[in-house]
């Protein structure tokens, strides 16, 4: 860390003592610097965990819902048709609305960025 020294305006020490002091100063206040980020940056992502978490959670229980409405869009149109034509339409009824979000979150990226 920083050290006291006893060199007042009247010191008869070189210059390069006085500059190797310096560097080595600024270097030492910024390693605390970087331990200062590291830690806050581990608690922030100690913090984090249990959103993540209740995040992927949240997406495996929309897969699930998503499939259920796929089924259930798959028994709705084998009511009025062949079950290979039901299949082919709710495929592509869910392709196409996957495709529609997907397309929409392209352009919203490109207007980001």
């Amino acid at each position: 860390m920083l050290k006291k020294t006893d060199s007042g305006p009247g010191s008869d020490r070189p210059i390069g003592d006085i500059v190797g002091q310096l560097v080595d100063d600024a270097k030492a206040y910024a390693s605390s610097e970087v331990e200062v980020v590291k830690a806050i940056a581990a608690a922030k992502s100690r913090q984090l965990i249990l959103p993540g978490v209740l995040f992927v959670v949240a997406f495996l229980v929309a897969i699930t819902a998503l499939s259920a409405l796929g089924i259930g869009l798959f028994f709705a149109l084998y009511a009025l048709m062949p079950a290979l034509v039901a299949g082919l339409l709710a495929f592509a009824i869910l392709a196409g609305l996957a495709a529609l979000l997907g397309w929409a979150g392209v352009i919203r990226l490109r207007a980001i960025l």
